[in-house]
């Protein structure tokens, strides 16, 4: 039956460690997924909601990006899909008297798991300055305060606008035309933090920054390489992919840090084999390599497959070589200068075992590589990645059946969002279509991506702070220097569908937008609305949620953004922020202060300097039917002929993919391109160690479901740090030791700079030597924001330089 939210945080003195599992899913995952869905909501809501999960007729899981198959099963989901949809369609909820009976202060003392077991939120909440409790307001007076709030301000990059993956087509489209209204391209999201390095280097290399495959080509692959990330916890659904392609006869390397139950064993519960017969190893082979060594095998595979050709041929696809790529002489000139010694060091692997993933490679008619953030979240990720295209292309693996890239998107939407246009450096093609189908401007200088942001924040040069979704506090690096920034600002505006620390660690004023979510219907007039949502391979369907809202009156994402976009460009509009500059030519500021102080009584808002440059629409038929914004996205984005007619009773398209589609390369000279990358690798001091943060398998990104991360054996906690147990001992400390970690960062001029995190459980695990791991958010603490990723601007979450400290007696 469903239970109450907890009265008290996770109890890091009840943690308990047993070993890892050699397993993933089977039915312990079947009940676990069952326990919690019961315990959010009920077993019949459970039953309900469950069954609609990733159907045709369905809503999308609030989940992962993983793609759908074409014929599902009718649990088409996996233990952590349940999880989410569980935490969404909760019984449990908060209202203004939970507001009142907590105080800020309060709430700042409790951690994310009890924050987000609370439940839905159902009304919206403001909170003045000096307030020590929020408190409720109507939807006309919240979003009027939002409006003034973006009327009022000096200069439209003083507004910062962020993007959650879970957001909609729809939602994301709007949203984007509202910000680009107001004037800037302020947009960062949760892409920048992410798989940024992977559009930067796909980019570059193939001329489009998604991946090439779909899961069709997963299943006719015959060998795939995983590196750097976890499905079994992270998308886990994957593994029915793997396990059909290896039943069609392709072969698994797994490359991680970390063993992960997932890449073990996969025990499918939808199958007597996976029930009673032990279900099926994943992985041929298991590659243990130091973090940040990545780059290094992929080059070591390039120089193993090069030497191989120069010795009896046969191994590279030379027409295609000759027609589809650029750079290739310098290419294998640089391979050719490599020494495998150097190889050997960076990556922490013999040239032996270097050399026969190069061989398994070799012999592969077709080749997919997999990858996630342990790829993306490095100084040289980008460089990294360009050598994953680098040994692709040798083989022409890239535009056929069973072959290419797949990066592997966390948030269910997080793609389709950047499609949509939420990305801080849009093109010139995207904007002029914009400004056509719009009748206005939009701005072409560039704007901040989520560590520019906080860098505005924290600096002064930003006022205002949306959301739309996620939870910008315990997702983004530095934490202190994030909290300080956000209290910096005037307002802060969150659109959610539940708390989290982004709600307490707020500006000047606050106000909380409830709003629904996938599993929620969206009656808007007298129809159901749907939306829809682009997964991790590029295909588009709609998402239509069943349940009753968790109050009458909430709005949804879309509806919220639409009459904001009403409030500030429509009818009741009128005025707006001064256009700077930058943006629309010179301005009088003085000028357009007096006038405004006539035409508005003596307010301080602003007249639009040039009243015609916004956006037109019909704001208010945009929020009755959605499809009335899927008709502009068909007029803008290129890919969505016929929107409507093809998203129709559950139908899925996909979006061109000139790469994948026609072996076409949107790059300077119309070829995919071979780049030369100097080898980089991670050095580690003496006494130090190289931490990555992770996630545990009770967790989505900063959602915490539960306190356990079963597969690794750690139980009712998670403040542990995972350690090789050599380094261990020559640390000087002991298995089960609390220590603090301590991270140290050189900055320009040599000095370091240290962040600290407090006691933590050492772990003994198998992990490289010199290498750890500790789950965030509570370790972003340690992430310096000036350590990110060269050319994708990414925080560096999985290089971080630590040192274990001894706890001092109080």
């Amino acid at each position: 039956m469903v239970t109450k939210p907890p009265i008290s945080d996770i109890d890091e003195s009840a943690l308990t460690v047993s070993g890892p599992k050699k397993t993933a899913v089977g039915v312990p995952a079947v009940l676990h997924a069952l326990k919690m869905s019961m315990e959010q909501m009920g077993p019949v809501r459970s039953a309900r909601t469950l069954l609609q999960v990733n159907q045709k007729d369905g809503f999308d899981c609030p989940g992962c990006a993983w793609p759908d198959p074409a014929h599902r099963h009718m649990a088409e989901f996996c233990e952590n899909g349940a999880k989410a949809v569980a935490e969404e369609a909760t019984v449990r909820r908060i209202g203004p008297e939970f507001f009142a009976a907590h105080s800020l202060e309060d709430l700042r003392g409790h951690d994310d798991w009890w924050l987000g077991q609370q439940g839905r939120l159902t009304h919206p909440m403001m909170l003045e300055e000096g307030d020590t409790h929020y408190r409720p307001i109507s939807w006309d007076d919240a979003l009027r305060a939002v409006a003034d709030a973006i009327l009022s301000l000096d200069d439209p990059d003083e507004a910062i606008f962020y993007t959650s993956g879970r957001t909609s087509n729809e939602a994301a489209f709007l949203y984007q035309l509202l910000v680009r209204g107001v004037g800037t391209n302020n947009l960062p999201d949760c892409s920048n933090m992410c798989h940024e390095s992977s559009g930067s280097a796909l980019t570059e290399t193939i001329g489009i920054g998604k991946g090439t495959v779909s899961l069709e080509d997963i299943w006719a692959a015959k060998l795939l390489i995983v590196a750097g990330q976890n499905p079994g916890t992270n998308h886990p659904r994957m593994l029915s992919a793997l396990e059909k392609a290896k039943q069609n006869g392709a072969k698994v390397i797994a490359v991680n840090p970390l063993p992960e139950a997932g890449l073990l064993r996969f025990e499918n519960p939808q199958t007597v084999r996976g029930v009673i017969l032990g279900g099926t190893p994943i992985a041929d082979r298991f590659v243990q390599i130091r973090l940040g060594g990545d780059q290094a095998l992929f080059q070591a595979i390039g120089k193993h497959l090069l030497e191989a050709e120069e010795r009896s041929g046969g191994v590279l696809d030379h027409a295609f070589i000759a027609a589809h790529t650029s750079g290739y002489a310098d290419y294998a000139k640089a391979m050719a200068e490599l020494d495998w010694a150097d190889l050997e060091v960076a990556s922490g692997l013999s040239e032996t075992e270097l050399r026969e993933i190069g061989e398994a490679v070799r012999t592969s008619p077709s080749t997919i590589v997999c990858w996630a953030m342990g790829l993306t979240q490095h100084k040289h990720s980008v460089p990294m990645l360009r050598e994953v295209v680098n040994m692709l292309l040798l083989q022409g693996n890239i535009g056929r059946p069973g072959a290419g890239v797949c990066p592997v998107r966390g948030h269910s939407n997080v793609q389709g969002d950047r499609t949509m246009g939420i990305y801080e450096k849009p093109s010139d093609a995207f904007l002029d279509a914009l400004d056509a189908e719009f009748s206005f401007a939009a701005p072409r200088e560039h704007g901040h991506d989520t560590v520019e942001a906080i860098r505005a924040m924290d600096s002064g040069r930003a006022r205002f702070f949306m959301a739309m979704g996620g939870n910008f506090v315990s997702a983004t690096p530095d934490t202190e220097v994030v909290e300080r920034g956000m209290a910096k600002l005037d307002l802060t505006v969150q659109v959610s569908t539940k708390l989290n620390r982004s709600h307490v660690m707020t500006g000047r004023r606050a106000i909380i937008l409830p709003t629904l979510g996938r599993t929620d219907r969206d009656r808007r007039g007298s129809t159901d609305q749907r939306v829809s949502v682009e997964d991790s391979m590029g295909a588009v369907h709609s998402s239509r949620g069943r349940l009753a809202p968790p109050a009458e009156d909430m709005l949804s994402e879309v509806a919220i953004v639409a009459r904001l976009c009403e409030m500030i460009f429509g009818s009741e509009a009128g005025t707006r922020p001064s256009a700077t500059p930058s943006h629309t030519g010179d301005v009088d500021r003085d000028q357009v202060e007096r006038t405004a102080a006539e035409e508005s009584g003596g307010t301080d808002r602003v007249v639009v300097a040039d009243p015609a440059n916004v956006p037109r629409a019909d704001w208010k038929a945009l929020e009755q039917d959605y499809a009335l914004i899927r008709t502009h996205i068909e007029n803008v984005i290129p890919g969505f002929d016929d929107y409507e007619e093809r998203i129709a009773k559950g139908r899925t398209f996909f979006l061109p993919n000139g790469p994948r589609d026609e072996r076409r390369f949107a790059t300077s000279d119309g070829k995919a391109q071979f780049t030369v990358n100097p080898l980089e690798y991670p050095r580690i001091p003496e006494g130090r160690l190289l931490l990555q943060t992770i996630r545990s398998h009770d967790q989505y990104n900063t959602t915490i479901y539960g306190k356990d991360d079963r597969y690794r054996g750690i139980h009712d906690g998670r403040r542990v740090v995972l350690v090789n147990p050599d380094d261990i001992s020559a640390l000087g400390f002991a298995d089960g030791e609390i220590v603090d970690l301590v991270s140290e960062w050189t900055r320009a001029d040599g000095s370091i700079e240290e962040r600290c995190a407090r006691e933590f459980r050492i772990v003994g695990y198998s992990t490289p030597q010199g290498n750890a791991a500790a789950y965030y958010p509570e370790t972003n603490v340690l992430v310096p924001l000036e350590s990110v990723a060269d050319v994708s601007n990414t925080p560096t979450s999985k290089s971080v330089i630590v040192r274990l400290e001894a706890r001092v007696p109080a």
